[in-house]
């Protein structure tokens, strides 16, 4: 899936909508629940806060500007100066350069779409933050204030699921990895190649080099060198300490409602509130904080055998089989198509029934517990939507093969899978809720 069709999958963007502009208080009302059954909205005060996709929002937006252009026509004469105004009151937003680099190599279409006739003014901070202004051409402070509000949500989705890993490479395997990987940035330096882009498609990266094993190790980067780090550490050296800006509103962070994490990232302390109730992670750097729980549809069973039969690589023990099972049944809130039918599934993996195997075994049925094994969404084997797929943490769905089929042998397939359940928090002597 391209990084401009993943973006375009934005179900939960909020939009707040003040009426003060508005002649007639009861024309937003009328505007906003004319079209009820298309998104959620609520009233606090004087604004609407209404929760939607992307392509719904944009539509609401181009209904409230018709709205108001009997108002903006009466000012229409000062446009020059009424459009300069309005690039200075709508406040600038702080970025990375790095992130900005790749929305405007991978999702400039996306970005187009979000702009419209607004332009983007970035001014360098330092060598890793700028300062993004937005100046309307021709419109008002009213259309530059949306932008500003969906370019926001727009760059934190694609910052968020940014990641960067560094391989052995050189020009000549940057070019033909690019052409594989079109939705990665491939960059070289020193014999190596800089590798970034969507967390989804770094792992595609990832497993196509084990699987070919004709690429060394990857060296990936440390934590303290990390995209999110980097650009913490430079904001912190560039800014004054008392006008840091939240990474998740954008705006300054006021001292008593200030919240900094043990990863040393900072936040508005409802901001971090608010992002803790969708996923217990930094915001910046994904550390995580409490007991991730997943997606996994409800009432799913994992049954466990054991035979005598030896995997290749693991000859001196027997086998360990996994019967994971997912029966059909309707989308909740949390999966991507709330009120419509998924299909079910039956899937069996093995483990060498060795020490590592066992443990690993453990590590799986808690991963289970907490609903991180599967998730709903797209089959990448038979192409069809809304079905039960895997969810990122790999198994070993054939006896023999090697990599390439999912099998044995595989002599680092037991320590992979360790590291995917450690992101999620799931590693041996750290207990649910009880970190080491």
């Amino acid at each position: 899936m391209s990084a401009i069709s993943r973006a375009e999958f934005f179900t939960d963007i909020i939009l707040s909508i003040d009426e003060t502009p508005f002649k007639d208080k009861g024309t937003l009302k009328n505007i906003v629940e004319s079209r009820k059954d298309c998104y959620s909205y609520e009233k606090k005060g004087s604004c609407y806060r209404v929760k939607g996709t992307f392509e719904q929002l944009h539509k609401l937006v181009r209904r409230c500007q018709r709205a108001t252009d009997h108002h903006s026509t009466a000012t229409h004469g000062r446009t020059g100066q009424h459009s300069h105004h309005a690039s200075t009151r709508v406040k600038s937003v702080e970025v990375s350069r790095v992130v900005m680099d790749y929305i405007n190599k991978k999702c400039d279409e996306k970005l187009g779409k979000i702009l419209g006739n607004c332009s983007l003014v970035p001014v360098p901070q330092s060598d890793i933050t700028a300062r993004i202004t937005f100046r309307p051409q021709s419109d008002s402070f009213r259309q530059a204030a949306f932008v500003r509000q969906r370019f926001i949500t727009f760059y934190q989705r694609v910052a968020s699921d940014l990641h960067i890993i560094s391989v052995p490479g050189d020009l000549h395997e940057q070019n033909k990895l690019q052409r594989k990987f079109p939705t990665l940035i491939f960059e070289p330096s020193n014999n190596k190649l800089t590798v970034m882009g969507p967390f989804p498609h770094i792992a595609e990266f990832k497993e196509f080099l084990w699987k070919n094993r004709s690429t060394k190790r990857l060296v990936s980067k440390t934590p303290t060198d990390s995209l999110s780090n980097r650009i913490s550490a430079s904001s912190s050296a560039h800014k004054d300490p008392d006008d840091e800006s939240c990474p998740i509103c954008m705006e300054t962070i006021v001292r008593n409602k200030k919240k900094t994490l043990r990863c040393k990232h900072s936040f508005c302390s409802d901001c971090l509130e608010k992002a803790f109730v969708y996923k217990p992670v930094c915001p910046t750097c994904g550390e995580l904080y409490g007991t991730l729980k997943g997606t996994q549809p409800d009432g799913g069973t994992m049954e466990v055998t054991k035979n005598t039969s030896p995997l290749p690589g693991y000859e001196k023990y027997g086998t360990i089989v996994i019967h994971y099972y997912i029966p059909r049944g309707i989308q909740k809130e949390e999966h991507p198509s709330p009120g419509q039918p998924y299909e079910g599934a039956s899937r069996t993996a093995y483990l060498p029934d060795s020490p590592e195997g066992r443990m690993v075994l453990g590590l799986l049925r808690r991963a289970f517990d907490q609903r991180l094994i599967f998730t709903i969404g797209r089959s990448t084997t038979s192409g069809r939507n809304n079905t039960v797929t895997w969810n990122d943490i790999h198994h070993k769905t054939s006896t023999h093969g090697g990599p390439t089929h999912y099998g044995y042998p595989d002599p680092e397939y037991l320590s992979r899978v360790r590291d995917e359940l450690k992101v999620k928090g799931i590693e041996y002597g750290k207990e649910e809720g009880h970190p080491n």
